[in-house]
């Protein structure tokens, strides 16, 4: 029996439980085009206000991972993914697929757009020439059985209920959901045919979570939930207080992963992350015994060069330059002004408001105000300073690339305004808090 859209969003509003069946006939009708983009929001709504139970969680991630293809593999290894939930400089996708690859894991990871003030996977990609980031469903599985590692775009066949509400979202404030959250992300890993995924909950002031309580009840919320559908999960709690990488853009991030990958630059904290989000995969996928083991054929991955080499057969597969990793500044866009970032005084760097960092390169044209928005894949932010290093005439907070010098001045008060200058050291945090799920 089909019910009415109105229905079920009325029961949801007043505080009631929905079933399988009611959430099942709502998703459905999303993908199909019944439902309206109005009822689709007062759903988003009413969940936001409301909640769902673990169950109605579960039953919202396998309704939209079933509004589409659901992909089955058959390959000499294991499916294996990782998720961040976002943040400024989150450079690590570009680098822990491939590395994740060259230990002998499969990567059909499917990413997505900029979000707020976070950088998108997919946007970065978007800055290789002739990437194709959706490519059809064959290419897709060709690329991930030939190469071991194929970063993509959500595509029309894999969740298009949840293409749809996760657009909707972003523009009616419902995007915080832990609810919605959890079954966007999940219902995409699920329609990949995953045999083990790990989440980056990342918590500070440059996540969506600004605390460690919120993303701890998330990750938890996501390993719950994940395992409760067969997908077994773990989660690590992540530092974003501070930006990621040196770098925040989508060109520039691409040429940052082609440093790191080549050992041109390994930053301690990307390094950390990278590594220890890529050893939990292994674990996951029995690849290695343990995150001892695992971690040291990460580091021989990305040490060897191995990672690199998967990541150039995956960029030729899908369509870029062969000679991207020897001839990165040939391909990649250049923004045309180029302006340092000093600091008011010389002193040490106490504190970082990230997300304004964030903000600057979405103000630079590096990030989307509404969907819709085109991007700009030259400009950003390149050598941001971190908590605890000194600055002085000699060594600035970063380095703007703009369009215009206008651009660029207003992007460089955002920076100098996002940095609290102090006078003593400050102790690094922890980059990794907690493992929720972890592997032994």
């Amino acid at each position: 029996m089909t019910l009415l859209p109105q229905e079920i969003i009325r029961r949801k509003r007043d505080g009631g439980t929905l079933d399988a069946e009611q959430i099942r006939n709502f998703i459905e009708g999303l993908a199909s085009g019944r439902v309206s983009e109005g009822q689709a929001a007062s759903f988003a709504m009413a969940i936001f206000f409301r909640g769902l139970s673990v169950p109605e969680r579960v039953a919202l991630t396998q309704a939209m991972m079933e509004s589409g293809e659901v992909l089955k593999w058959d390959l000499p290894g294991p499916v294996l993914d990782k998720h961040s939930t976002g943040g400024v400089g989150d450079t690590v996708s570009l680098a822990l697929g491939p590395a994740v690859a060259a230990c002998g894991g499969f990567v059909p990871m499917i990413s997505g757009r900029g979000l707020g003030h976070t950088g998108g996977t997919l946007d970065k990609f978007d800055s290789i020439p002739g990437y194709v980031t959706q490519p059809d469903i064959d290419t897709f599985r060709r690329v991930t059985r030939e190469v071991g590692c194929a970063i993509i775009g959500q595509t029309a066949d894999l969740a298009p209920a949840d293409k749809r509400l996760y657009a909707i979202r972003d523009v009616t404030a419902t995007v915080e959901s832990i609810d919605l959250i959890t079954a966007s992300i999940l219902s995409k890993k699920l329609a990949a045919g995953l045999q083990g995924l790990v989440m980056d909950v990342k918590f500070g002031s440059g996540a969506f979570m600004d605390n460690a309580r919120g993303a701890r009840a998330l990750a938890e919320s996501l390993v719950l939930v994940a395992n409760g559908a067969g997908l077994p999960t773990s989660a690590l709690l992540t530092d974003m207080d501070q930006p990621l990488a040196s770098v925040a853009g989508n060109a520039v991030e691409v040429a940052y992963a082609i440093d790191y990958l080549t050992g041109r630059r390994r930053e301690r904290r990307f390094h950390e992350v990278t590594v220890e989000l890529s050893a939990e995969m292994l674990v996951l996928g029995r690849i290695a015994a343990n995150v001892g083991e695992a971690r040291e054929k990460v580091e021989r991955a990305i040490a060897s060069g191995k990672a690199a080499e998967v990541f150039q057969c995956m960029v030729v597969a899908l369509g870029g330059p062969a000679d991207l990793l020897e001839r990165p500044s040939q391909h990649l866009q250049a923004a045309p002004v180029i302006l340092p970032v000093h600091a008011d005084r010389p002193g040490t760097v106490e504190r970082i408001a990230t997300r304004d960092i964030g903000v600057a390169v979405v103000a630079l044209g590096g990030g989307r105000t509404r969907p819709q928005d085109p991007i700009d894949h030259a400009v950003g932010l390149t050598d941001l300073v971190e908590v605890g290093a000194a600055v002085d005439a000699g060594h600035p907070l970063a380095i703007v690339h703009a369009r215009s010098v206008e651009a660029a001045e207003i992007a460089a008060h955002a920076v100098r305004t996002a940095y609290t200058i102090g006078e003593g050291g400050t102790a690094p945090a922890p980059m990794i808090l907690e493992r929720i799920g972890a592997a032994s």
